[in-house]
């Protein structure tokens, strides 16, 4: 038996080659990061009157597995700094919140709704996923 082509160390470089670029190519998507995909949006009016019913909405939701989701909004007003109004329940899908309340006197509010995700309904730990734009009313 005669050979008609030489195995050589053209052919076991280009194998090696192979090789080599589909490792790269593996390990090159494994390092990508997957980012989740959400969003929350917030309702609230422009202008209210003092003594007068404000009511603030908001909802929101992300595609990030394993997470159950909470949506919170948040008020700043009158020097007294952000801190939260109201939670919703934590659900599986896409979570929705409302506020009403008063305001006493004049001058701007700022909200806004943040939401967290938990592992579970008595998570002591939530991670915050995404927050909303800040939406201002003016108290007049």
């Amino acid at each position: 038996m005669t050979r008609t082509k030489k195995p050589g160390m053209r052919a076991r470089g280009g194998r090696v080659a192979v090789i080599g670029v589909l490792g790269l190519a593996s390990v090159t998507l494994a390092a990508v990061p997957a980012f989740a995909k959400g969003n929350v949006d917030i309702t609230a009016p422009r202008t209210a009157q003092a003594g007068k019913t404000i009511t603030v909405t908001a909802h929101g939701g992300d595609d990030s597995a394993g997470y159950l989701h909470q949506l919170c909004l948040e008020e700043n007003g009158f020097g007294e700094g952000w801190h939260q109004e109201t939670c919703s329940a934590a659900v599986e899908g896409d979570a929705r919140v409302t506020a009403q309340g008063t305001a006493a006197r004049r001058g701007d509010l700022e909200f806004r709704a943040v939401l967290y995700g938990l592992t579970s309904r008595n998570d002591q730990h939530p991670v915050r996923l995404h927050a909303s734009d800040v939406a201002t009313v003016h108290v007049r």
